[in-house]
């Protein structure tokens, strides 16, 4: 299997399944000397974790971090990185019913036509639990990048919107409810319904904003490493992901040119941001938003007709344990994605000015 390596210079490969005996990864490229708050990159991990709270999946893992090589002494020795994050709370007999058959928009039977073999433990590889080792790599990019801010919220949960703009909100409330979400009344309700829709046996999906401030301008480049196009690849990476789109987005198309362009400032900044602080594919010193859209979770506790390995038609309903809305647990792993693209820009803006 390819495709387990993100990045060019700052650069993470991972490995492990839902239900093997852990998850982990490589970091390459990160640079010597860098102090690291352990304490910090395991209070990511526990963002992302199962078990949080009522909202989740109530898989009990304590995803701790043991690391392997490229740290001592608390800083970053230049080498490899390695670390491993142990599954200690795997029931796969959970998943003993779908052995032979494909579960509905999940990977199961693409798994199956292309490796001719899958592990249905939780989906394997395909599990979103693989995404803890990304929360690692993103977390020491962080950290790599200490001037940068990068603060994603859930802006979302099926039609509960929240429409204020990112200036009119109070990040630190993020943090202060299960949802993620900045807006307290907002949150209340968005939470009230994921209950509602987990008692159904149903799942909804939502919609992740990011905001990246601080962001030097020059990092991306003009044609095929534009940095709103690596951002969009690194966010559709992410399980369940079925959109992006930064500044204006799809909203924008609907402008006149005169009424979506930047005017400049004397300072060189600009009067607006509709542009989302990338123009031409390079960072313009501008603060970076995006949105990434996630469906709902596929896995529901409902009964549905699939086939099996033998092209029968079956009924199946799913078991164990599911989130009934992804978005809360997905908002550490959104800015680890995002603080590993701007990593590795500024690792590439080093060698283009040396």
């Amino acid at each position: 299997m390819s495709g387990n390596k993100y990045g060019t210079l700052f650069q993470l490969t991972s490995f492990g399944e839902s239900h093997g005996a852990a998850i982990g990864g490589v970091i390459d490229g990160c640079p010597s000397g860098i102090s690291l708050d352990m304490e910090a990159i395991q209070n990511d991990l526990n963002r992302r974790k199962p078990g949080q709270s009522a909202i989740v999946t109530q898989r009990k893992e304590p995803d701790e971090v043991t690391f392997l090589s490229g740290i001592f002494e608390g800083k970053t020795t230049g080498v490899p990185i390695g670390f491993a994050i142990y599954n200690t709370n795997q029931k796969s007999h959970d998943y003993d019913h779908i052995k032979d058959s494909y579960r509905p928009s999940h990977a199961d039977k693409v798994y199956d036509e292309k490796y001719g073999f899958r592990d249905y433990r939780g989906g394997g590889r395909s599990s979103a639990r693989e995404t803890a080792s990304r929360v690692v790599a993103g977390a020491i990019a962080k950290q790599f990048l200490k001037d940068i801010r990068f603060t994603a919220y859930v802006s979302s949960v099926g039609e509960i919107d929240l429409k204020k703009p990112y200036q009119e909100l109070d990040f630190s409330e993020i943090e202060k409810n299960p949802v993620r979400c900045p807006d307290p009344e907002i949150a209340a309700t968005m939470e009230a319904y994921i209950r509602q829709i987990r008692k159904d046996g149903d799942t909804v999906g939502g919609v992740i904003s990011c905001v990246i401030q601080n962001v030097p301008a020059g990092l991306g480049e003009p044609v095929f490493n534009k940095l709103h196009a690596e951002l969009g690849k690194a966010m559709l990476s992410i399980n369940a992901v079925k959109g992006f789109e930064y500044g204006s987005g799809f909203e924008g198309s609907k402008d006149k040119g005169s009424e979506h362009n930047d005017l400049y400032n004397a300072d060189g900044t600009t009067q607006t941001n509709r542009s989302g602080g990338v123009q031409g594919g390079i960072s313009n010193g501008m603060d970076i938003y995006f949105r990434v859209a996630f469906k709902p979770v596929a896995t529901i506790m409902q009964s549905q007709t699939t086939i099996n390995n033998k092209g029968e038609s079956v009924e199946m309903q799913g078991k164990g344990r599911h989130d009934p809305c992804v978005v809360p647990r997905a908002v550490p792993i959104v800015e680890a994605m995002a603080a590993m693209v701007l990593a590795d820009f500024t690792l590439l803006n080093r060698t283009i000015k040396s």
